[in-house]
């Protein structure tokens, strides 16, 4: 035997192992293999950037972890109250809201809060002023978190306004992931809203190359620990005013949804910013000083229970809950997503909720602004639940980017959540369970107003078409499960 067929069967034998042993979803297992076995240097550096488990994550186990409770003391006392009364409230509900609730508190540690008020907002152009206008009010704190942060108009005018908020007295800090807001622009506009008293720091630095995938793809805000925010917003003009940032691609609309709260629901999401916050920078916002106390509250507001995951949870809550709500209605389920790459579990709950006759309606965006792969594998997934009765749907009117799920006019989910495997695996992710009627009917409202932009997706004439495509499709679904 040569020592390169040595070599080589060391080394086919040494992955096969490891990747075994990881006891990945076997497409996940097989799709990784067939890349190592094809590419083995290649394949090699794209798991170290990309495919690591949580087992191998290394950093994350000295992470301070979401939901524990001695970070928050008599405010999370406050908060575990208000979720025995929503519990017993949520009893009188459909079985549907008691057993998410439970689901997300056992996966995730969200507790359900009822001293809240919940306001929809649809696109840049209701939520950027209502965002700009709290901020201009803030009195001790701001803190805000996206993904992307862009170093164009509408963030010079952010610089200028939390500059502003710095000489009143006003602590700003701002999380960003540097991957996402990635740029020589972006880093010469870091160091300008460093050197005007912003802090503002990435969720993670990019020369911790082993962590490079897990990306925080959270977006929150909150203002003095009363306002919240959170949905699929970033902060850039492409959300405004999509057609000049991307022309040529028929992007009319940056369609999109966010969340305004008020009430103890913002404490969660101030505890989500200030876990995030220590992770990054080393600085505890855990004191008493960060949760004053809010006063009295409405104990009859609109139940919110935050849901959180990533590659250090235990559980991967956000998928768990996709299929918690799939699984648990009775009547419909309407979902809104920019991509769709499945995992065997959400398939197959998509195709029974359909077959059992539950009005299944997903509507997803055509095509985007970014990698076509992903387009072309969710292609394939929606032609399997198609064929076995849900209702599919392809946003044409621009670029669909809200992440929203509504189960039976009774729960509503607003949030960072994209259905594909590295949201559900990968990503730091924050979706927002609102039991809610009302929201619940607003949003499913405003989700039969877009079905004037978008074109039904149709299995048959999809297996009639291009042969040659359709290979293209089933070659980037092969793939699908790394993307």
């Amino acid at each position: 035997m040569s020592l390169f067929t040595l070599g080589a069967t060391i080394y086919i034998v040494a992955v096969s192992a490891y990747i075994i042993s990881e006891n990945r979803r076997p497409q996940s297992a097989f799709a990784w293999l067939f890349l190592f076995l094809t590419v083995p240097l290649g394949g090699l550096i794209v798991y170290i950037l990309f495919g690591r488990m949580r087992g191998g994550v290394g950093r994350t186990r000295r992470l301070v972890k979401q939901g524990r409770r001695e970070h928050l003391g008599a405010t999370l006392d406050q908060a575990e109250a208000e979720h025995e009364r929503a519990m017993e409230r949520i009893a009188t509900r459909p079985p549907l809201v008691r057993q998410l609730a439970t689901l997300a508190h056992a996966a995730s540690g969200g507790l359900v809060t009822v001293s809240n008020r919940v306001e929809v907002l649809q696109d840049a152009s209701e939520k950027y002023p209502r965002l700009l206008e709290d901020l201009r009010a803030a009195k001790r704190t701001i803190h805000l978190q996206y993904y992307i942060w862009r170093p164009d108009a509408l963030g010079e005018s952010l610089m200028k306004l939390l500059e502003a908020k710095v000489r009143e007295g006003v602590k700003v800090r701002v999380l960003y992931d540097p991957v996402g807001s990635f740029g020589i622009k972006t880093a010469i506009y870091i160091r300008r809203m460093r050197a005007r008293g912003i802090e503002m720091w990435p969720s993670s630095p990019l020369w911790r190359v082993h962590t490079i995938s897990y990306r925080n793809h959270r977006k929150i805000a909150v203002i003095d620990g009363r306002i919240g925010y959170t949905g699929g917003l970033n902060i850039g003009e492409e959300h405004m005013d999509p057609l000049r940032v991307y022309p040529g691609k028929n992007y009319p609309i940056w369609r999109d949804t966010h969340l305004r709260m008020t009430g103890l629901a913002v404490r969660a999401l101030q505890r989500v910013f200030a876990v995030d916050w220590a992770n990054a920078t080393g600085e505890s916002l855990f004191g008493p000083d960060d949760f004053p106390p809010l006063g009295a509250e409405d104990g009859e507001g609109q139940p919110v229970q935050l849901v959180v995951s990533g590659p250090d949870s235990d559980w991967r809550a956000v998928r768990t809950q996709y299929f918690g709500m799939i699984a648990g209605a009775r009547e419909r389920v309407r979902v809104q997503t920019p991509y769709f790459i499945l995992d065997a579990s959400l398939t197959e709950a998509l195709k029974t909720a359909a077959l059992s006759g539950i009005d299944v309606s997903i509507m997803v965006a055509a095509h985007g602004p970014d990698q076509r792969v992903v387009y072309w594998a969710a292609r394939t997934y929606l032609a399997e639940i198609a064929a076995a009765g849900v209702e599919v749907l392809m946003y044409e009117g621009g670029f669909l980017h809200a992440k929203t799920v509504v189960a039976d006019g009774w729960v509503a989910s607003v949030g960072s959540g994209n259905w594909d495997i590295r949201s559900f695996s990968i990503n730091y992710e924050l979706n927002a369970l609102v039991y809610d009627s009302v929201v619940a009917a607003e949003i499913e409202a405003d989700y039969e107003r877009d079905r004037a932009r978008c074109t039904p997706f149709d299995p048959d004439a999809y297996r009639a078409g291009s042969p040659v495509l359709r290979f293209r499709d089933s070659v980037a679904r092969l793939v699908s499960p790394l993307l």
